[in-house]
């Protein structure tokens, strides 16, 4: 996904998001990304693959209730095989691919600076390793796990994207999505994702546009 250089959303801007993500659920199909996944737009090096699991749920599997947004918020977890040689740190980018926000992917969730040591996070993690940082989402800068709050209509494709990189990157809580992405870009040593699907809970409503107050005479 890229958002705008540098774009910080306020909460009526998160509030029109939300209700485009909800009219793309009530017209069956959403719309296919124009930009496309991070994974796709900052290829590994001779393609290079990493494996990643989580221990909530199977590629291409339901994630459960607790995960997203409607029961709990908890992290899954994840895991991830063995950076090539030459990783000195991970990126891991969580993009909901089937809503087009300023054309691309809706980023959830990113996690920079990941020691190349590391090759996993545990389920339920509420901080980043040792010298791991949190990283943007569409509410800004310096964000902790968002979990998928689907709207009524179909399933949504969730892509936890793990990237090895053959470089540091410093800790910034200011860090945007453009900044990480520069940081990124030509430094894919491989690459890996887990898929998860999501839907809303049986009870969820439709956001409704609020209706004006009327005018005072």
């Amino acid at each position: 996904m890229r958002l705008g250089r540098g774009v910080l959303l306020s909460a009526p801007v998160l509030a029109v998001v939300l209700l485009v993500v909800t009219s793309i659920a009530a017209a069956g199909t959403p719309p296919a990304a124009a930009s496309g996944l991070a994974i796709d737009k900052y290829p590994a090096a001779h393609g290079n693959k990493l494996v990643v699991t989580t221990p909530a749920f199977q590629n291409l599997g339901d994630i459960p209730f607790e995960n997203t947004m409607y029961r709990g918020n908890v992290f899954p977890g994840l895991k991830w095989s063995r950076g090539p040689y030459g990783t000195r740190s991970f990126v891991i980018i969580m993009e909901d691919a089937d809503v087009n926000f300023r054309g691309g992917p809706l980023l959830h969730w990113s996690m920079y600076a990941i020691p190349g040591g590391v090759s996993h996070l545990d389920p339920g993690m509420t901080a980043p390793p040792p010298g791991a940082s949190l990283g943007p989402n569409v509410r800004g800068p310096n964000q902790a796990y968002m979990g998928p709050h689907t709207p009524p209509g179909p399933k949504h494709h969730y892509h936890f994207e793990v990237f090895a990189l053959d470089r540091d990157i410093a800790v910034d809580p200011t860090l945007t999505y453009d900044a990480l992405a520069s940081d990124m870009s030509g430094h894919v040593l491989a690459s890996g994702e887990v898929i998860g699907l999501a839907h809303a809970v049986a009870d969820a409503q439709a956001l409704v546009p609020a209706t004006p107050a009327p005018a005072a005479h």
